[in-house]
């Protein structure tokens, strides 16, 4: 995220500089000649959500100018360890001589330059000017991209219920003699129970490295860690890669790798995962997994950085896309990585069921309908029972405090959280299901398969009947449960979408299944080992890839990353919701991974998706150019032909390219493609197209995506509130900047509008702090719970988005 500082504090910076250069001896002398105005030199790049307004300690990522041991070697320079450890040293000396109390804490050399750095926030602008630094990146954090299910006993498990592995066709590739032998696959994450039966004979001596504990076990957090909650996930992960047990892992013969970067309760910074980026790639991983994210799209953290470059020392790197669906613009760090593959998550084929709600006294509702549930057991538990309801605002965890909801159904109003997170809270609290109603008028569409309790979802209008009906005293509700078909393999909701900013790339690359994942956890009892669970998210999804990628490198060990990368997007099988539409692009990548047709194709296309940038020329037409590479894996010679499609056929665009390829046997050739783009023809927006490339027997689909004028990107994507001695700062991120935006106030309970804060102008792109002292029309708020919104502006495009409970004392 590049992050420049205010107009004044530049002006400032540069005043000093030109006063530095201009002394009072030099004015004093009237005779002497006026000095030639000079050009001060750049400063280094600040990237992220750095305030350097306060005087707190915080932790950066410096990056120096002396490019790393893999960058260097990849771009035909000579490069020592030596050599870059005596650059960084001086550099570290520069920056200890304009800080006060800086602390190098870790260092980088591998596939990132640089150290990661304790230092005053405020003191962060005197890093900008040092010599030999590049940029200067913040330590963000760095959250699972999963949510716990439920638990297994181990005398209700049999190997069948693991049931994703075989879909994707992994237990195919098996009969053919692939099983990951002989392939190292690095899991960064919570750590890892290596331990587990099921998953102690993929791990040698050497287990990995602990990067939070800072030593050679990377076992996870367990019960009763004073620092934060257990932790399961990275034994979840790496059970969907290489269990051979009771359960059996897309990869059951890989050779397993741990790295805890992800500390008690699931959470860890840039520093760690920098650090173990670097450790697996020196320690010989040949695939790496990182379920693991943010919520800012940006393809420029340091995190990305280093997976570019370990991609391009030979390991196959693959990240979950995040959580934050289903609009666009969702994906976050690292999934934003230009090189790494990045994953979605699907649902595998389940059942659809209408519902009938009805409360006490014989009311309905007409919009009810089933939202998503954790099986269809659970579901049609509550069919033809009656309930009590219980209304729990938001369902956030506070609403849920002081209420007793246990085998009561909860009635949770859309809004401030996502709805995967309502209703695991509605199963922390012990509740038997919940009904979710939308906040403004109408129905929403959304389903989400594989949610902690039963949820049916409905309107507004019918969430306030039910409110009218609570009020009356009339509690209890019941359901009447039908099913109705079966939905085949789809999209989860929760599955974040592309494009990535400033690159415009199509992500996820590819998706694979990722909701109701039975796997390995830790038991933390010795005496009993056997865990498992079931887990949704795209960190679930991320690993059948990481998996199928083993298979691959086993089969094909002359195959480069971008030919591993190729084969699973060329061969994946495209997707399409439950009414038989197919999903965009930026929602499914190229399809569904399929390791067997990946595992004996013939033609490699290389790269599996293309972005062509941004089209905004207001007159005439504007010509970019790509290329792609065709690989002919075969022994005997191929013609090949193309076609490109964009959706709607859209006047305004046309595309040329070769009608006809001969590709020998064993070789390849460069495919040139030029797009030609009449942005006045055209509605703003983006555009997806598919080309279309065949060699007469087989065909393969190529995404494509272009821009026209300004993307209609999210105006404002992320707020963070502090509270201050003035009042309160607000931090935004706005992708693009903002030409207006302005702070609304929400009671939390009861949900209403309490009015306006101060309308701020002139936004710059980023990052930027509003200073609010929380008067609304010149009065104090009053003791209470509130929510802030910010509304961002830009063009005729305007976002918000909302903060946690703000308490007022």
């Amino acid at each position: 995220m590049k992050k420049r500082f205010s107009q004044a504090s530049i002006i400032s910076i540069v005043l000093v500089f030109i006063l530095s250069i201009f002394g009072s001896g030099a004015m004093a002398n009237s005779n002497a000649k006026t000095p030639q105005a000079q050009t001060p030199p750049d400063l280094a790049e600040i990237f992220g959500n750095i305030d350097t307004s306060s005087s707190k300690s915080t932790t950066v990522i410096v990056e120096i100018e002396e490019e790393s041991l893999v960058e260097s070697k990849h771009k035909g320079k000579k490069q020592s360890k030596s050599n870059l450890t005596n650059a960084r040293n001086k550099v570290k000396k520069n920056v200890k001589g304009v800080t006060k109390s800086s602390k190098v804490k870790r260092e980088y050399d591998y596939v990132f330059s640089g150290f990661s750095l304790e230092v005053a926030a405020d003191e962060i602008p005197n890093l900008l000017s040092v010599p030999g630094v590049k940029a200067v990146y913040p330590d963000v954090t760095y959250t699972v991209t999963g949510s716990e299910g439920i638990s297994i006993e181990q005398d209700a498990y049999h190997p069948e219920m693991a049931n994703s592995a075989p879909f994707i066709g992994a237990d195919q590739v098996w009969d053919a003699g692939y099983t990951g032998e002989g392939v190292t696959v690095a899991v960064i994450d919570t750590g890892v129970d290596y331990t587990h039966p099921d998953l102690n004979q993929a791990f040698g001596d050497y287990k990995g490295w602990d990067f939070v504990d800072n030593d050679g076990d990377p076992q996870e957090t367990p019960i009763g860690d004073p620092r934060g909650e257990e932790t399961a996930h990275g034994t979840h992960v790496s059970g969907t890669v290489a269990a051979n047990g009771n359960i059996k892992g897309v990869a059951p013969d890989a050779t397993l790798l741990g790295y805890r970067v992800l500390g008690p309760g699931g959470s860890g910074t840039t520093e760690n995962v920098v650090a173990a980026i670097e450790k697996a790639v020196q320690d010989g991983a040949d695939v790496m997994n990182l379920s693991l994210g943010n919520s800012l799209n940006n393809p420029d953290w340091a995190t990305s950085i280093a997976l570019d470059w370990a991609m391009a020392e030979g390991v196959v790197a693959v990240t979950s896309n995040g959580n934050s669906g289903p609009d666009n613009w969702t994906v976050g760090s690292p999934g934003t990585s230009r090189d790494a593959i990045s994953v979605g998550a699907t649902q595998l084929p389940y059942n659809v069921y209408t519902s009938e709600v009805t409360t006490t006294g014989g009311v309905t509702y007409e919009s009810d309908k089933v939202m998503g549930f954790p099986s269809d057991e659970e579901l049609l538990s509550l069919d033809g029972n009656e309930y009590e309801f219980v209304d729990v605002g938001l369902g956030g965890p506070e609403d849920f405090a002081g209420k007793d909801v246990e085998g009561k159904i909860a009635l949770i109003s859309r809004g401030a959280y996502p709805f995967v997170d309502k209703a695991a809270n509605a199963n922390a609290a012990g509740a038997a299901g919940a009904i979710i109603y939308n906040n403004v008028p109408g129905e929403f569409t959304f389903e989400i398969p594989g949610m902690e309790v039963p949820t049916i979802k409905m309107s507004l209008e019918d969430g306030n009947k039910m409110l009218s009906e609570l009020e009356k005293g009339n509690n209890k509700v019941s359901f009447e449960l039908e099913f109705a078909r079966e939905i085949g393999e789809t999209m989860a909701d929760f599955s974040s979408r592309g494009p990535v900013m400033d690159t415009w790339m199509i992500k996820p690359d590819v998706s694979a299944p990722g909701v109701n994942i039975v796997s390995t956890v830790p038991t933390h009892n010795p005496e009993n080992p056997y865990g498992y669970a079931s887990y949704q998210g795209t960190s679930m999804a991320s690993p059948h890839v990481a998996g199928a990628a083993a298979l691959l490198l086993e089969a094909h060990g002359d195959w480069n990353v971008d030919d591993i990368k190729s084969s699973l997007m060329n061969t994946s099988e495209n997707l399409f919701d439950a009414e038989g539409v197919q999903y965009p692009h930026n929602t499914q990548g190229t399809g569904s991974i399929r390791p067997l047709d990946a595992l004996n194709t013939e033609t490699l296309v290389s790269p599996g998706s293309h972005s062509f940038g941004v089209f905004s020329k207001d007159k005439g037409k504007q010509v970019e150019k790509q290329h792609f590479t065709v690989k002919n894996l075969s022994s005997k010679k191929k013609k090949y032909s193309f076609d490109v499609n964009f959706e709607g056929d859209p006047k305004g665009i046309k595309v040329s390219t070769s009608k006809n390829l001969k590709v020998n046997g064993k070789q390849s050739k460069k495919v040139n493609l030029h797009v030609q783009v009449d942005a006045g023809k055209l509605d703003p927006g983006y555009y997806e197209g598919t080309i279309q490339v065949s060699d007469g027997e087989s065909s393969f689909e190529v995404p494509t995506i272009l821009f026209v004028k300004e993307p209609d990107y999210p105006r404002i994507t992320s707020l963070d509130v502090t509270k201050t001695d003035e009042g309160y700062d607000l931090e935004v991120y706005l992708p693009g900047g903002a030409e207006e935006a302005v702070i609304w106030v929400y009671s939390a309970d009861p949900f209403a509008y309490i009015g306006d804060g101060p309308v701020f102008t002139n936004l710059t792109k980023e990052y930027n702090t509003l200073k609010w002292d929380g008067k609304i029309n010149g009065q104090n708020l009053a003791p209470g719970s509130y929510y802030f919104f910010v509304n961002a502006k830009k063009g005729e495009q305007e976002d918000y988005v909302n903060s946690d409970i703000i308490v007022v004392e």
